[in-house]
């Protein structure tokens, strides 16, 4: 069993922090808000600390995940950060999605200290993450992740290398662009499918047994239909990934017309008041446009 230290204990963080415990390993936790760090220990044991640094301090593995670049930046670095309090040929593991340039500036941090790093963005969302079922995107050294592998597999049920590093965030944009797609493309049959006078329960028990099939549809299907979105992972949250995509994609060139339209669809959920909306809430706009 390994010590770790776990920065951030949001909807995926604290279920993610937990089941390392249940699989018998010592953890230590960050949080910003020190009472949501208080009451995770209250729940699963292990311990807390003041700072980043005095999580990581002897820790085997370091594991953050948090907002976004800056977010990862301010707990990563500094005297006060986990780079500072973990030891040489340690690990720091970055499940925060982001984008490849950070990930790709935190490993030149961490060799030139004589430390490693994987960027490790997930998918499964908080379902995922509280059924210790998410699917974890590694970027990275072969060697480095094969010590990781085995930690991490305490939350994850598939756990990839995909290349250096800055891969495992390419490919959660990857994940995220179809996402994105995938939920307006059921937003726009499901709002079809009302207005024709079909029962949409029953449709959707019929197309998810064919090609229309996706997790999505099996998830979401059901709660769009009764315009449920008070869960699940938040509008403002895809918006930050579809711009780190969309970034990216400026870079190397790829064209996203799609994706564009469909962030600028959830700028209006945001002004429907739906920021923390599930994504799945793209169907509103259907609904209020007709």
């Amino acid at each position: 069993m390994a010590k770790c230290a776990f920065i951030g204990l949001g909807i995926m963080g604290y279920p993610m922090a937990g089941h390392l415990v249940a699989k018998g390993h010592e953890v230590c936790v960050y949080n910003r808000n020190t009472a949501k760090a208080e009451a995770w220990q209250k729940q699963h044991g292990g311990r807390t600390a003041p700072t980043p640094a005095a999580a990581a301090k002897g820790a085997e593995f370091v594991f953050m995940c948090v907002g976004n670049d800056d977010d990862i930046r301010s707990v990563a670095y500094g005297d006060n950060g986990a780079l500072a309090g973990l030891g040489e040929g340690r690990v720091l593991v970055d499940h925060t999605t982001a984008s490849a340039d950070v990930a790709r500036e935190l490993e030149k941090e961490a060799k030139a200290a004589g430390k490693h790093f994987l960027d490790a963005p997930v998918s499964g969302g908080e379902a995922g993450a509280k059924n210790g079922v998410l699917t974890v995107m590694c970027g990275g050294e072969q060697a480095v992740f094969d010590r990781a592998k085995p930690v991490i597999d305490s939350y994850a049920r598939a756990v990839t290398l995909l290349g250096p590093a800055g891969a495992g965030q390419l490919t959660k944009m990857v994940n995220q662009i179809c996402i994105a797609g995938l939920l307006q493309g059921l937003s726009e049959a499901i709002n079809f499918g009302s207005r024709a006078g079909l029962d949409m329960a029953q449709v959707i028990a019929v197309i998810s047994k064919g090609a229309a099939q996706s997790w999505q549809m099996e998830n979401r299907a059901s709660t769009m239909v009764q315009d449920k979105f008070d869960f699940g992972f938040p509008v403002m949250w895809m918006r930050k990934d579809l711009k780190i995509c969309m970034e990216e994609a400026n870079r190397n060139g790829a064209l996203l017309p799609v994706t564009a339209l469909i962030d600028q669809l959830y700028a209006q959920v945001e002004k429907a008041g739906g920021r923390r909306w599930d994504t799945s809430s793209l169907i509103h706009n259907l609904r209020l446009l007709g």
